[in-house]
């Protein structure tokens, strides 16, 4: 599976966008598909994670009620809907795509498949 994160740019805070990350063939309802972010000088964190079912989703406490999870099956794509972003979501996203155990998901170097990044940059 090959993945191509898409749909980053510039935004003022308070504004949104919506990322994409594009598969390179259908996913199996066992896959987990995550985002992840890395700011400048800092590790990279988990943003949310849903599996290819729709069975689970989640989401890191700071991006809970802004930022939306979601996937298209017939386009094989998930989506990052980010909205009323912050200085402090200025970052490269990633999206990540594995068979996983849910308690996984926020291990980013246990996806099997990881896409380039895409950055975000919010100004204030």
């Amino acid at each position: 599976v090959q993945l191509q994160a898409s749909g980053g740019g510039l935004v003022q805070a308070g504004g949104s966008l919506r990322l994409s990350c594009g598969t390179s063939g259908p996913i199996s309802s066992n896959y987990i598909m995550g985002w992840f972010r890395q700011a400048p000088g800092k590790e990279r964190e988990f943003v949310a994670a849903m599996r290819w079912s729709g069975s689970h989703i989640d989401y890191a406490d700071s991006m809970k009620g802004r930022f939306t999870i979601s996937r298209d099956i017939a386009k094989n794509t998930v989506y990052l809907q980010m909205s009323m972003l912050e200085p402090e979501d200025t970052a490269v996203y990633y999206c990540a795509a594995s068979p996983l155990i849910w308690g996984a998901r926020t291990q980013f170097n246990s996806y099997r498949h990881r896409g380039q990044g895409t950055q975000v940059t919010v100004s204030s």
